[in-house]
């Protein structure tokens, strides 16, 4: 089953890479239970824009690759396929949180905040 995360974003969490609490890594903790909150400010911008730089730095030219990857893939994946594409279960997790951190960074560029529920992993 996909877990997604909805509200201001919406979106899937990569599945069996992607942790629910993937947010986290922008500034703000999220709340459970069986959902996780997030609100983001204005006042978080820079915090996410910095984490986004850091996973970019992380996976250097990586990004491109993965990026072509799933052009090429239709989104879709499985071990075997990230293997002969050299891409790394720990690289495309990078990826997966950068997704997520564009998401939030252009969420509160273009709204002020950026409010989402995440499905939390049971």
């Amino acid at each position: 089953m996909s877990r997604s995360y909805s509200g201001d974003i919406e979106g899937s969490f990569f599945s069996g890479i992607q942790s629910s609490y993937a947010a986290d890594r922008f500034g703000v903790s999220g709340q459970e239970p069986s959902y996780i909150e997030y609100y983001y400010g204005e006042e978080d911008l820079e915090g996410v824009e910095d984490e986004i730089k850091v996973i970019e730095n992380n996976l250097g030219i990586q990004v491109q690759a993965i990026e072509t990857f799933f052009k090429i893939n239709n989104n879709r994946y499985n071990d075997k396929m990230l293997e002969v594409a050299g891409i790394s279960i720990d690289e495309l997790k990078e990826y997966a949180d950068l997704c997520l951190g564009k998401q939030i960074r252009d969420c509160i560029i273009e709204n002020g905040g950026c409010e989402f529920s995440a499905q939390v992993a049971r």
